[in-house]
């Protein structure tokens, strides 16, 4: 990301001037599976953190066992950083009786923010006893979280219609969630209707955009395709000729997002949540731009 020159970084500058004041960004983890790794995520987190994003999320997968890596990275990225970090907690792999021991142990280690989470489908086809809106108000029993929620711009696959998907989410967020966090997108008027149908049904409550970088094209399909998300036409013709050239990629993943974002921010965004992918480049180089600081 360090190819560009003068000239681009003059007209990326001007564009996004003053952006970095106004807005809030948070960035997204997940544990890391090895050594190697996790000595890449600590150098995003150390350089991410130069941004003073008003929280970083560390996910858990349901299935994984892995609740014990979330909590010591939680734990070891606050006491780093003093970034206030909120664990990703699933539901739909533990009892009640284990949320809320795990819930006060976040509690009394001075985490207090949570992003509360349904969670994949149990291996075994059972499903789970309880939901988000459970976990939520499970969460608010046990202490004054700061909760965010997930969200769905294209309709969560599970949800039987749009409407009633909604009707899920303000049921969270009336339960004590202070915002929700969408899945990422690419239709931007996917967005923007879905944060116009939230509010005509009395959601007030802050729809943060989820932002994924895009490093390659193979990549992005495998996303969209587990998550269901539509890609705009123009974005895979942009794409097709490049797919194999790494460099040109990320150049192209980078002006998607810069371009999704000052769309967004004209129409009235204010807060951002970056899902890292535990790399380093296209976020950096977005803040950097976003910050008015030079790279």
């Amino acid at each position: 990301m360090n190819n560009l020159n003068l000239y681009q970084k003059d007209f990326f500058f001007e564009k996004f001037s003053k952006i970095g004041e106004e807005i809030q960004i948070s960035f997204e983890f997940f544990p890391s599976k090895d050594n190697f790794l996790e000595k890449k995520l600590w150098n995003t987190i150390k350089k991410l953190k130069l941004f003073k994003p008003s929280f970083f999320s560390v996910t858990h997968g349901a299935n994984s066992g892995n609740e014990n890596l979330t909590y010591s990275l939680v734990k070891k990225i606050k006491e780093t950083t003093k970034i206030n970090t909120a664990p990703h907690l699933t539901c739909s792999d533990f009892t009640k009786t284990e949320l809320r021991n795990i819930a006060r142990k976040y509690w009394d280690n001075d985490i207090f923010q949570v992003v509360a989470l349904r969670g994949d489908e149990l291996e075994n086809g059972s499903k789970s006893k309880m939901n988000a809106l459970d976990l939520v108000c499970l969460l608010k029993e046990v202490a004054d979280f700061d909760i965010s929620v997930a969200a769905y711009p294209e309709v969560h696959p599970k949800a039987k219609s749009a409407y009633l998907d909604i009707i899920n989410l303000k049921n969270k967020l009336d339960a004590g969630a202070n915002r929700a966090i969408t899945q990422f997108f690419f239709k931007i008027d996917h967005y923007l209707h879905f944060r116009d149908k939230c509010s005509s049904m009395g959601i007030k409550k802050d729809i943060v955009p989820g932002i994924l970088p895009i490093y390659n094209f193979d990549q992005l399909l495998r996303f969209a395709k587990l998550g269901k998300v539509s890609i705009p036409k123009g974005i895979k013709n942009t794409f097709k000729n490049f797919k194999n050239d790494i460099d040109i990629c990320k150049i192209i993943g980078s002006n998607i997002m810069l371009e999704m974002i000052y769309i967004l921010f004209r129409e009235g965004v204010r807060h951002f949540h970056f899902y890292t992918l535990n790399r380093l480049e296209i976020v950096y180089f977005i803040c950097c731009i976003l910050n008015q600081i030079s790279f």
